[in-house]
C-alpha cells in the first residue's frame, strides 16, 4: 500500500481540534450545567471523529486508484453522514445532551480550521511588512 504522508497543517488542524475541545470543554463543565458540557464533549468527538474517517476514506479511495472514485467517495459520504444523523437523533430524542452544547461542539472543526486561516493569513502579512 502506498502510504500518503500527512501534511503539516492537517497535523497541527488535528491536534488544534483536541485542544480546542478541552479549552472549551472544561470551562463548561465547570460553569454550565452538565448536559450543555456533555452536549459539546460529545458533539466535539462526533466532529473530530467525522474529520479522522474523513481523511481515512479519502486516502484508501485515492490510494487505490480504481476506476469510479466519485461513486465510493460520494458512498461513504452518505454513510458517514447517516450514521452522524442517526447518532444526533438519538442524543436529541432522548434529550441526553443541550442542543446548544451540541452545536458548539460539532463546530469545532469548523472554527480550528478558520482560526488556522486567520493564523496563516496573519503571518504572511507579518512578513510581507517586515520584508
Amino acid at each position: 500500500m502506498n502510504l500518503i504522508v500527512k501534511d503539516p497543517l492537517q497535523k497541527r488542524i488535528e491536534l488544534a481540534n483536541w485542544i480546542i475541545l478541552t479549552v472549551i470543554f472544561i470551562p463548561a463543565l465547570i460553569f454550565a450545567p452538565f448536559k450543555f458540557a456533555l452536549g459539546i464533549l460529545l458533539g466535539g468527538f462526533i466532529s473530530i471523529i467525522n474529520f479522522y474517517w474523513m481523511d481515512r476514506n479519502l486516502r484508501s479511495v485515492f490510494a487505490k486508484n480504481t476506476g469510479n472514485v466519485k461513486g465510493q467517495i460520494v458512498g461513504k459520504y452518505f454513510l458517514r453522514l447517516g450514521l452522524t444523523g442517526v447518532i444526533l437523533f438519538f442524543l436529541i430524542a432522548y434529550k441526553t445532551v443541550d442542543v446548544i452544547g451540541l452545536l458548539i461542539g460539532l463546530s469545532i472543526v469548523i472554527i480550528n480550521i478558520i482560526l488556522n486561516i486567520f493564523t496563516n493569513i496573519t503571518k504572511k502579512n507579518f512578513l510581507k511588512e517586515v520584508m
